[in-house]
């Protein structure tokens, strides 16, 4: 049985009922180190990932690279693995299968892959492509899909709802198996949005969202770290070489992870 059929049934049961708190990892490291802490299951931020190959967010990252840190994750974990491809990395719907064929085949069972400021036809076009190309190979791949309608603002404030669910509903049609909202922070609109969806319904960390019992009792699946940790991961860094170039000492921190601390999460991997 390969990684991805062995992952995938576990990782559609999570979905299935209460709210999945799911982390965003950015190279094998963090995502073993977050699997230690008892995550049921990993996502990787494609900010994240972006950064640590030294590349700008939004669709610059190049596939082989996506793919190189795929497959150190996946090394690395025994809990499935979601990655976010972005747009896919292609306009071509048959370009975009061909990327997510490759992660399936390294053991990856979900992702994000999002409309950005395109039209929704185009997201349905990849994601029928992608769902035709696994299942011609055996491969099953949770779609979660992502609408910028309320990140971008793709409609005026109290009025976004509506187009939500419209490619909501488009989306489902071609396959997809979960939406993605990013930027939606409102109860009421998560509410109404978590019963019209027709999928499981994500939702992204934001200071004003409501707590994790409220945001189940909404309706809500999922709920994304993003790329918070990353972020905090770069201005713990940023802090510690600042005072290193400054003194040519670290900081004294009490939460620093001890040398074998951190070696041990790989010893038996």
């Amino acid at each position: 049985m390969s990684s991805n059929a062995r992952y995938v049934t576990q990782f559609r049961q999570l979905h299935a009922g209460g709210l999945l708190l799911l982390p965003n990892a950015w190279d094998a490291g963090s995502a073993r180190l977050i699997e230690s802490l008892g995550a049921k299951a990993i996502a990787t931020t494609s900010a994240g990932v972006a950064w640590a190959n030294g590349y700008a967010d939004g669709d610059q990252l190049p596939i082989a690279q996506l793919v190189a840190t795929a497959t150190a994750i996946a090394r690395v974990i025994a809990i499935p693995l979601s990655v976010d491809v972005e747009g896919g990395y292609s306009d071509d719907p048959a370009v975009v299968a061909a990327n997510v064929v490759q992660l399936a085949s390294i053991g990856v069972v979900g992702i994000n892959l999002e409309d950005g400021a395109g039209a929704p036809e185009l997201l349905c076009a990849k994601i029928e492509r992608i769902k035709r190309e696994c299942a011609q190979r055996g491969l099953d791949v949770y779609v979660n899909a992502r609408t910028d309608v309320y990140l971008r603002g793709l409609a005026p404030a109290g009025q976004r709802v509506a187009p939500t669910l419209a490619r909501a509903a488009q989306y489902r049609a071609a396959g997809a198996d979960g939406l993605f909202v990013p930027g939606l922070t409102q109860a009421d609109e998560i509410g109404e949005i978590a019963t019209g969806a027709g999928v499981p319904l994500n939702v992204m960390l934001r200071p004003n969202l409501p707590d994790t019992a409220g945001l189940e009792s909404l309706g809500v699946r999922r709920l994304s770290a993003g790329s918070n940790l990353s972020e905090e991961a770069f201005a713990h860094t940023r802090a510690g070489a600042q005072e290193f170039l400054r003194s040519g000492r670290s900081p004294a921190s009490p939460e620093a992870m001890g040398y074998g601390a951190i070696n041990g999460l790989f010893a038996d991997r």
